[in-house]
């Protein structure tokens, strides 16, 4: 389990645009790491969609948006373009870092249980520490519970 003041693990995955991304290479930024269960879905894009909408506003906070979902590479360019992302969406389908991120939790859909990725959201310092951690978020309104942190 992640929690505030420990290293944030390390990774890398590959982009929408099929390059690797390394979280070791924001060193010296701040990084909002989210996660989401599916590209396209009303929950996701929500909250896609509101980290774009503020995401000038969190790199004048000293900070980058980058979003992992088990999706593919293709998926992400799609919802990417679709929407006009301008943030990294990197893809996590084995769910390796959704897993090191503790982001897999038991869900439950139409009376079944199943394991699922629980939409998460990790502040990570200029020195790779944890600084926030948000479990359990709700899409619309998160992006802007996430500014007034940087912004604190």
């Amino acid at each position: 389990m992640i929690v505030q003041g420990m290293p944030a693990p390390d990774f890398s995955l590959l982009t929408q645009e099929g390059t690797e991304v390394s979280l070791s290479q924001f060193r010296g930024k701040r990084v909002v790491l989210y996660f989401y269960p599916k590209d396209n879905t009303p929950g996701c894009t929500t909250e896609a969609c509101q980290f774009r909408d503020m995401y000038d506003e969190m790199l004048a906070a000293g900070a980058v948006v980058i979003g992992i979902s088990p999706d593919s590479v293709s998926s992400h360019k799609k919802f990417k373009t679709k929407y006009g992302l301008p943030f990294y969406l990197l893809a996590d389908p084995e769910k390796q870092v959704i897993d090191a991120y503790g982001a897999i939790q038991e869900k439950r859909m139409y009376g079944k249980t199943y394991m699922g990725v629980q939409r998460s959201t990790y502040v990570i310092d200029e020195e790779g520490i944890v600084a926030a951690v948000y479990p359990a978020v709700k899409a619309d309104g998160h992006a802007r519970e996430v500014l007034a942190f940087l912004n604190s």
